[in-house]
């Protein structure tokens, strides 16, 4: 049986002596690529649940009902690293085995009400999420979005207390010699911690609305509401799912996502991607949420 979303917990992490990663005979469920082609996550089932493999890194054993999680890092895979694959990947999907709501996004607090940014990788969240972090709005979470449905409303659940950056999106937003956490060894994105220029907003506050990132070459920030069937496969396209094969995960997610977009608003946002433009962006974006109906902005 599920377990219900009140309950869900972040899983405990137990790390094992590094080990060289071994052939899996069987196959896998499924296989999750990066943008260039690369394999970066293998899913495999097992009788008690669940083994990830991030080849060549570390492999993650999740029992079937997310709670635990036990790592055996490969021989050279740093602690960094291991933490970053846990925080940023295997709790996300844990919670959302759990009964949870996870997306893959960004979202800040904009006076008391969240605003959330979806998008692939490299389109923007984690920019647009420092940019407002550095400019009085503090962000929520960098990467999982962890949202919960309390009736008519949707409440973003605050994330960990880290953004990570490109490098020409370091450079634009933070000071020279700006702190770094230790680098890892899966992405060339740096990590900085919520400090005097990125404000983290440690509470959970309601969704006001969410936007999807678009890059298709414009000229000025273009905001558009998405119609219910478009904004439910975007919203499918950027969630985190363990159990991407069980009729019951799948219904149960799916009807929260119906839930959601049922009560939070849903646009499409496309703007040029310069940074000298970031405060033009910026102040298109909350000029739209304070415009919206019901808005207590």
């Amino acid at each position: 049986m599920l377990s219900p979303h009140p309950l869900a917990v972040p899983p405990q992490l137990d790390v094992l002596q590094p080990r060289r990663q071994r052939a899996i005979l069987r196959a896998p469920f499924k296989n999750t690529q990066l943008p260039d082609g690369t394999l970066w996550l293998v899913h495999y089932r097992r009788r008690s649940g669940f083994l990830l493999r991030f080849p060549g890194l570390a492999d993650f054993a999740i029992n079937q009902a997310a709670t635990a999680v036990s790592c055996v890092p490969a021989p050279d895979t740093t602690v960094a690293t291991v933490e970053h694959l846990f925080l940023n990947q295997i709790v996300p999907m844990a919670l959302s085995q759990q009964g949870r709501l996870v997306l893959h996004g960004s979202a800040v607090n904009c006076s008391s009400r969240a605003l959330a940014f979806l998008g692939d990788s490299g389109q923007g969240k984690s920019t647009l999420a420092g940019h407002f972090a550095s400019h009085g709005m503090p962000f929520l979470t960098d990467d999982g979005l962890f949202i919960d449905q309390l009736g008519d409303r949707a409440r973003v659940v605050p994330g960990h207390r880290s953004i990570r950056l490109w490098a020409d999106s370091e450079q634009s937003l933070l000071p020279s010699g700006s702190k770094k956490a230790d680098e890892v060894q899966s992405t060339s994105k740096g990590r900085f911690h919520a400090d005097g220029v990125f404000k983290h907003c440690g509470d959970a506050i309601n969704l006001q609305c969410i936007y999807v990132l678009r890059n298709s070459g414009v000229d000025s920030v273009t905001i558009a509401p998405m119609p219910k069937a478009a904004a439910f496969m975007a919203l499918v396209n950027h969630s985190f799912l363990l159990d991407t094969e069980s009729s019951e995960v799948l219904a149960r997610h799916f009807s929260q996502l119906q839930t959601l977009i049922g009560t939070a608003k849903v646009f499409s946002l496309d703007y040029p991607r310069e940074f000298a433009q970031l405060p033009q962006v910026e102040n298109a974006i909350v000029a739209h949420a304070h415009s919206l109906p019901d808005s207590a902005l």
